[in-house]
C-alpha cells in the first residue's frame, strides 16, 4: 500500500556518527518506522529524504540578526563604542533569536545559543545541508527546524534527562510512555534501537513534527515576527496534541 504522505526527521550532529535519521510513512490509521538510521553524513540524509512530503531537522536554521550585525561590524573595524557589553542583558541579543524567545516565553524548554553553544557546529553544517537541498524559506518550506523536547513537553511526555548511556532506563520508559500515547506509531523493527540511543529517538520524534508542520498545526511566527524569523529560523512546535496527527483516529 502506498502512503498517504512520507516525512523524514534528521537529528542533527556536527559528527555524522551522532547524526540520525528517522522515515516514517503514515497512512489512514497508522505511521510506520521504515528506516531509522544513526551515523549518517550529507550523502545519506540526502538520500533517506529523497521523495519526502516534508522534512524536520533539529538544528539552528540561522543567527541572531543582532549577533549577525554586531560581527560584520567588528570584522570590518565599525563596532559602535557605548554598547556596555559587560552586562549579560546587553549580549542576549547577540545570543538568542526571536523563535528562542517565543520557545522560552511560551515554557516550552529554553533552546542552546546558535552563536554562543557549540550547537553553532550544527548550525555550520545545517547551513550546508540545507543549501545541498535547495531549502531558501527558513519558516515553513518543504525542510522546518524542530525542537524535540518543545514537542515532547506539549505533548506531557518526558522532555530532559533522557540523553546519554547512564539515564538509558528513563529513555526506555519515555519510549514506552510515547508508545502509550501514540499507539498508532509501529517502529517495528527498530523499537529497540529507539530505546537505546537517544538520537535515534530525537530522530523520530523529529519526524513527528515534520508530520504536524505538513498538517498546519505547529505554531509560526506573528506577522510582526515574520520578516526577522525569515532570516534568523523559526523552530516549529506542535500545538495540538499527538492524536491530532492521525486525523481519522
Amino acid at each position: 500500500m502506498t502512503p498517504a504522505m512520507r516525512t523524514v526527521g534528521v537529528d542533527l550532529s556536527a559528527s555524522p556518527a551522532k547524526t540520525a535519521v528517522a522515515v516514517l510513512d503514515w497512512f489512514d490509521d497508522r505511521a510506520e518506522l521504515t528506516e531509522l538510521v544513526v551515523g549518517a553524513d550529507d550523502a545519506e540524509i540526502r538520500r533517506l529524504v529523497d521523495g519526502a512530503t516534508r522534512i524536520g531537522i533539529d538544528s539552528p536554521f540561522g543567527w541572531p540578526d543582532d549577533f549577525v550585525e554586531f560581527v560584520v561590524a567588528h570584522h570590518h573595524q565599525e563596532s559602535q563604542p557605548g554598547r556596555r557589553l559587560d552586562e549579560i542583558a546587553n549580549r542576549r541579543p547577540l545570543a538568542l533569536r526571536r523563535t528562542d524567545l517565543w520557545i522560552a516565553e511560551s515554557g516550552l524548554g529554553r533552546p542552546l545559543s546558535v552563536s554562543a553553544d557549540q550547537i553553532a557546529h550544527v548550525a555550520f553544517r545545517c547551513a550546508g545541508l540545507l543549501a545541498d537541498l535547495g531549502v531558501r524559506d527558513r519558516v515553513d518550506s518543504w525542510a522546518v527546524e524542530a525542537y524535540p523536547a518543545g514537542a515532547l513537553k506539549r505533548w506531557g511526555l518526558i522532555s530532559r534527562g533522557y540523553k546519554r548511556a547512564a539515564n538509558r532506563t528513563v529513555l526506555t520508559e519515555l519510549v514506552d510512555a510515547l508508545r502509550t500515547t501514540a499507539p498508532w506509531l509501529e517502529p517495528a523493527a527498530h523499537a529497540d534501537l529507539m530505546g537505546r540511543d537517544d538520537d535515534a529517538f530525537d530522530a523520530v520524534i523529529t519526524a513527528l513534527i515534520a508530520r504536524a508542520a505538513a498538517l498546519g498545526r505547529t505554531s509560526l511566527p506573528s506577522a510582526e515576527d515574520r520578516a526577522v524569523a525569515s532570516r534568523e529560523g523559526w523552530i516549529h512546535v506542535p500545538n495540538g496534541d499527538l492524536g491530532g496527527l492521525i486525523p481519522a483516529g
